[in-house]
Formats: C-alpha cells, sequence, structure tokens
C-alpha cells in the first residue's frame, strides 16, 4: 500500500504571527517554523497502517526552500520518503493553485490514500483537501476521528457537531484526519539522523508538466484585500458589594441574561 501524506511547513502556532501589509501574505521565518502539528495525525494514521500492511509513506509539500524542514521531520517520524514541490512561480498561489501542483506530484505516484489534515494552522481555509480530491477524481471522506483500511475499503467515524457517522469508501480515496484520530509519535534519534541523509525528490512547475499561469499569483482565483486584529471583548457585569447587596444585584443580572 501506498499512502501519500500532505504536510505544510507553517509558521510557529505557539508564536505571534504578523501579516506583511503590501502584500497580504504571512511573514515567514524559517527558523520560527514547523511541521504543521495538525499534519502530524495524518503521518501517525498512515505510518500505523503500513506498518500493520505493508507498503510506504510518502511526504508531500509545496513551498519555498525552507519547506524541505517539514519533510525532514515527516520522515524522521517514518515516512520513506518525500516530495518538494518548489519553485518561484509559485509564490502566491491560492488554494486552488496550491491543489493543481499537489495533485500534478501526487498522480505520479499513484497511491492508494492520500491523507490531508482537516485544515492548516496557518490559513485555516479548509480549501484545498476537497479540491485536490477533485482534481484527482478522488472520492473524499472528511473530519476522521477513526481510521481503518482493509479489504481495499477505508472506514471512519466522521466528527460531527452531534456525534458521529461512520462513513466508508472504497480505494483509491482522500481522507481528512481530526486531532482525535491518533496520538503522533515522538521521532527517535535514530529517526533523526537517518532523515538527515535521506534524499528529498524536488518538483519544480516544469517538472510536473503544469501551465505556469494557472498556478502562484497569476493564476490566483481569489485574494486577501484586508487583514484585521481580532479583538477579544470580555462581556460581562462588574459587581461591587458596597451596600451589601451584591447578592439582589447578581439575581438581577442572571434574569436579565436569562439565566435565572
Amino acid at each position: 500500500m501506498k499512502i501519500v501524506v500532505c504536510v505544510k511547513h507553517v509558521p510557529d502556532p505557539n508564536l505571534p504571527m504578523t501579516v506583511d501589509q503590501s502584500t497580504m501574505r504571512l511573514v515567514r521565518n524559517p527558523s520560527a517554523s514547523i511541521l504543521d502539528p495538525a499534519d502530524e495525525f495524518g503521518l501517525e494514521v498512515a505510518l500505523k497502517t503500513v506498518e500493520a500492511q505493508g507498503g510506504e509513506v510518502v511526504a508531500i509539500t509545496m513551498g519555498p526552500a525552507p519547506a524541505e524542514d517539514a519533510l525532514r521531520r515527516a520522515m524522521a517520524m517514518g515516512a520513506e520518503r518525500s516530495i518538494h514541490i518548489v519553485d518561484d512561480t509559485l509564490a502566491g498561489s491560492d488554494a486552488l493553485g496550491t491543489a493543481r501542483a499537489l495533485a500534478a506530484a501526487i498522480q505520479n505516484e499513484n497511491p492508494d490514500l492520500v491523507i490531508c489534515a482537516v485544515e492548516s494552522t496557518d490559513a485555516y481555509s479548509g480549501m484545498v483537501p476537497g479540491a485536490l480530491a477533485e482534481l484527482l477524481g478522488l472520492p473524499q471522506v472528511t473530519f476522521a476521528r477513526t481510521f481503518e483500511v482493509a479489504d481495499g475499503t477505508i472506514t471512519i467515524q466522521r466528527a460531527t457537531e452531534t456525534g458521529y457517522q461512520t462513513i466508508q469508501a472504497s480505494l483509491p480515496a482522500l481522507v481528512t484526519v481530526t486531532a482525535s484520530v491518533a496520538e503522533p509519535r515522538y521521532p527517535s534519534f535514530k529517526g533523526l539522523m537517518q532523515a538527515k541523509k535521506k534524499p528529498i525528490d524536488a518538483k519544480s512547475v516544469a517538472d510536473l508538466g503544469l501551465d505556469p499561469t494557472t498556478v502562484g499569483a497569476a493564476g490566483a482565483k481569489e485574494r486577501v484585500v484586508s487583514v484585521e486584529l481580532l479583538r477579544e471583548e470580555k462581556q460581562g457585569e462588574k459587581i461591587t458589594d458596597d451596600g451589601g447587596d451584591s447578592v439582589e444585584q447578581i439575581v438581577a443580572f442572571l434574569k436579565k441574561i436569562q439565566v435565572a
């Protein structure tokens, strides 16, 4: 079985993120960027599946040269090899342009399964997996909280607001996984050392046979027109017990908000 896992090199979500107001793009500092934590869950279920059934896990990413670090991390976790789509032409790609590049590389792999996170932790659009499934002509099962592959079929429990649905699809397929699907492993020291030596298959736009006008800023159909800081406003009412009537004030407030 061959499983391709889409991964991304993102700004560390534990650090402040800034936006370049002239380009409306995130400022990406390679030294403060990591493998997207959301992608580690997909890597883990891919590795477990291959360990149980045989095959290989291939990590793939699109991004500038520093994105190689995300692939090294994925290989340190256990991915057999990796593909890096790297080309200056890809700068400014929207979700569809990103999906086009990924699909072109994945088609050449002819995988049994493609795994993605539900969404990345830098953009949070959640649009790439669906576009990718469409371009690859694959059935898509989403929000997997459990994951099982057997007899040419993938079975998942799809997380919903009220519980879950049991979904099945024939392979090949594309699946998006949630953080509850597995507990990602930590790379061993041996894995980290081996990952440094593994080759990375770099692919350009030309290598993939893509029309440069369909990717990058030239092919983008969407654009960010403004970015605003989200301000959190605390709701509530401060009650000071100056006259010994704090209980009455609290009861009145609860009735006002229809709690009491």
